[in-house]
């Protein structure tokens, strides 16, 4: 992850796709992203969902839990699993994460339907983002051709008045 937020983030892999969603397909209309104030309140409270997950992973990975973080407050279905499971590999590890990602959304596209949906696309800048061994400190040797800035996008869905963050993918495309 996550997403993109994620060790396969750190280390610029690929995340995997979600399996098809057992829900019935919704009737979709797209909106312009530039048509309305409209879309533009509904375009800030995607990226504010968005930002509060990357928040709520970075401070996760900075302790290798997810206890005490917001990160069940955006955050859903295969994106929080694929974070959790990160986060038990780095406890295995003994590895945290210091410093922050830079992160660069924009909404692309807003499905309105029975569940309304978005998608975010991201650039994200990892050169001050690092994972360290916890008791020592050091870097952990990270892959060389990882890539430092890659793509990376986000599915959201709408539940009630709330944007959850539903799959984050890392991309191996720099940015």
């Amino acid at each position: 992850m996550l997403l993109a937020g994620s060790l396969s983030a750190l280390a610029g892999c690929s995340g995997s796709d979600s399996p098809a969603s057992s829900k019935p397909s919704p009737t979709h209309t797209a909106v312009s992203r530039s048509a309305s104030s409209t879309a533009d309140a509904a375009d800030a409270a995607i990226i504010a969902a968005y930002t509060g997950s990357w928040d709520a992973q970075t401070e996760a990975y900075s302790k290798a839990s997810s206890a005490g973080t917001n990160l069940q407050k955006n955050t859903t279905f295969k994106a929080l699993a694929d974070v959790e499971s990160d986060l038990v590999a780095m406890r295995k590890a003994g590895q945290v994460t210091t410093g922050r990602p830079v992160i660069r959304p924009r909404v692309v596209t807003v499905t309105h339907g029975r569940v309304p949906t978005a998608t975010v696309v991201d650039c994200v800048d990892t050169t001050n983002w690092t994972l360290v061994d916890k008791a020592s400190k050091r870097k952990v040797p990270l892959p060389t051709t990882r890539l430092i800035t890659y793509v990376s996008t986000a599915t959201l869905e709408q539940w009630g008045t709330m944007w959850m963050v539903t799959k984050l993918t890392a991309q191996e495309q720099s940015c």
